[in-house]
């Protein structure tokens, strides 16, 4: 593996997730824990962590790169993650066979984490920002943070309710503007230098929606799973994901935009009147269709319909011209047998 060059690379900016069962089941006699795949999710406060760490990115024009521990029950939500435009790596953790690891998961080294969550990072190179949920929905000790800043050799600051971008001035590097909650509704604001590992509570920002595109691109996604070498509990993994070939492709994250209709070219009025010319420009004098409720109809039907509005409206040329029929094999002959 090879490390990215600090003074080529852009700024890296990496989301350091908790994703686990938000609603496990706990038998009260026994105490035993069953999670479900449908359960697991983000946290509000890895949410929120996420949402700043792509924040950061956008005005820092940087990379993304989110690191998540745990078994394979994860990998649904890291293909969300992926649909937003972040690099995703998965440390397995826990039990990967089973999905059960609960216990192992809990009783686990949170020091031991930090390591392997900072061994994932390296062919990545040296991060400028991680981001942290404060506390997760099963641990809830919020001590990985400071144990990854230690790793790291980062400042950190702990327990933000806002974390915000300053651009580099002339005789710095860029810093974080943060601001921690404190007693008596005072807010304590803090100048954060870089590299750091600052932890967010689950409030105050919204995870964006991902858009169309990064949704359907998410769905074939490989997610990139650490060497095993960098666990620290006895969970392996032993599928086919890839580590080695994921590495070569950085994320560049960037502003999102509502769509825009591509650029039509329309006749000039004829009128010399300005009235008639804004009229006619304006579409005051077209009678317009009226809106059609069109259902309940079947799939098929209802494609047509939006076909035919594309089509009249000039959005397509033409309907799109079904793919031909495959060609049926040739017949054997008995005396080639």
């Amino acid at each position: 593996m090879t490390t990215v060059d600090a003074t080529t690379r852009s700024p890296l900016v990496v989301a350091c997730l908790r994703i686990t069962d938000l609603h496990p089941e706990v038998d009260l006699l026994t105490g035993a824990v069953t999670r479900d795949g449908l359960g697991v999710g983000l946290s509000p406060a890895d949410a929120a962590a996420l949402e700043h760490a792509l924040r950061i990115a956008e005005a820092w024009t940087g990379r993304v790169v989110v690191v998540a521990a745990g078994p394979r029950y994860i990998v649904p939500v890291l293909r969300e993650v992926v649909a937003l435009g972040a690099a995703v790596v998965r440390i397995p953790y826990g039990d990967d066979a089973s999905d059960h690891g609960q216990a192992a998961e809990l009783a686990g080294d949170e020091h031991g984490l930090a390591r392997a969550v900072a061994a994932a990072l390296i062919p990545f190179g040296t991060p400028d920002l991680v981001v942290c949920g404060d506390h997760s929905v099963d641990r809830g000790t919020g001590a990985m943070p400071a144990f990854l800043a230690h790793e790291l050799g980062a400042a950190q600051a702990l327990g933000l309710v806002a974390l915000t971008a300053e651009r580099a001035g002339q005789t710095s590097g860029p810093t974080l503007i943060a601001e921690r909650r404190l007693d008596a509704g005072w807010r304590e604001r803090l100048r954060v230098p870089i590299p750091a590992v600052c932890s967010v509570e689950g409030a105050g920002v919204r995870l964006r929606r991902a858009p169309l595109s990064g949704a359907l691109a998410a769905g074939s996604a490989v997610i990139a799973s650490a060497p095993a070498t960098t666990t620290t509990t006895h969970g392996t993994d032993g599928g086919a994901d890839s580590w080695a070939d994921n590495q070569s492709g950085s994320v560049h994250i960037g502003a999102t935009r509502a769509f825009e209709p591509r650029t039509r070219v329309r006749p000039a009025p004829d009128s010399a009147d300005p009235r008639i010319r804004l009229l006619a420009l304006t579409g005051a004098l077209v009678a317009h269709d009226p809106p059609t409720v069109i259902g309940p109809v079947g799939a098929a039907e209802a494609a047509d319909a939006l076909i035919g509005f594309l089509v009249r409206h000039g959005y397509l040329d033409g309907p799109p011209t079904p793919p031909a029929p495959p060609t049926p094999p040739a017949p054997i002959d008995p005396g080639d047998r």
